[in-house]
């Protein structure tokens, strides 16, 4: 990589981590910034534009637009990342134990991940909260069954890449067990990897949740959050965009933090990695 490709990745990684890390104090301490309750609803100041007292504007039964969006991060971030956090884990655990053992455990591991990779994530992640009661738990939880094949694939093949070096057979030499290997001896090469797809992965988790609250099958209201809220104000958007517009930028904004962070980590630290 020449130089002025590597400080243009340095550069990417620093500016999209100072906005993570925007986002991340912003949602730490919302009550504090927030200028309004956002679920305070004031009649007197329906639909207004932004202005002094409200700097976005107001929603259709005069909430205020920017106190939303601050809690509206509070969500997004916590459903992104333990969403990222619990499907890594699973990931992590299959990749290790279908790469490390091969043979018919294996092949039964494969095939689970290869099912579940067969459908469309946002469907499959829509089918299965179709199911499931609607809440802050349920869509964490179905983002994590929908992610968690992408990374079992990605471990399982640095695995089976790993247990053929020689570091493997030295341990084997010296009596370590097979559970041993896996998570003192292949475990640590795995873990820069994982770094980076978690952070590729957490800006699809935030659209994903912002999707699923858009179709009523998230968080639901009033507790505010990104997707909700655009949906909820979509046929207002030629009278009054700037309750559909904030909101949309907000996900835009975060989902483009978080991919550019990952792709920046994983050039600059010279990995191949699609997730």
């Amino acid at each position: 990589m020449s130089l002025s490709r590597k400080t243009k990745k340095s550069r990417a990684f620093y500016y999209s981590l100072t906005v993570i890390l925007l986002f991340v104090l912003v949602a730490l301490f919302a009550p504090v910034i927030a200028p309004y309750d956002p679920l305070a609803i004031n009649l007197d100041h329906i639909k207004e534009a932004p202005n002094t007292k409200h700097l976005l504007g107001t929603d259709t039964i005069g909430r205020d637009v920017l106190s939303r969006i601050i809690y509206g991060t509070r969500v997004s971030l916590f459903v992104g990342i333990s969403a990222t956090v619990l499907s890594l884990g699973l990931g992590l655990i299959v990749g290790l134990i279908a790469g490390y053992y091969e043979g018919k455990i294996d092949m039964f591991f494969t095939m689970i991940i290869d099912l579940f990779l067969a459908f469309p994530s946002l469907l499959l992640a829509i089918g299965i909260s179709v199911i499931l009661p609607p809440g802050l738990i349920s869509v964490t939880f179905v983002l994590c069954l929908v992610g968690w094949a992408s990374f079992a694939r990605l471990f399982r093949g640095m695995v089976l890449s790993f247990k053929e070096n020689t570091f493997v057979d030295s341990a084997r030499a010296i009596g370590c067990s097979n559970l041993r290997i896996m998570f003192i001896h292949i475990l640590p090469h795995c873990l820069p990897v994982s770094l980076i797809a978690a952070s590729l992965k957490v800006g699809s988790f935030i659209l994903s949740e912002s999707a699923l609250s858009f179709l009523g099958l998230g968080v639901q209201p009033p507790t505010p959050t990104w997707g909700a809220m655009v949906s909820l104000n979509r046929c207002y958007l030629p009278s009054a965009p700037w309750m559909v517009l904030f909101p949309g930028l907000a996900i835009a904004l975060a989902v483009i933090a978080f991919n550019f962070f990952g792709d920046a980590s994983r050039d600059m630290l010279g990995q191949d990695i699609k997730i």
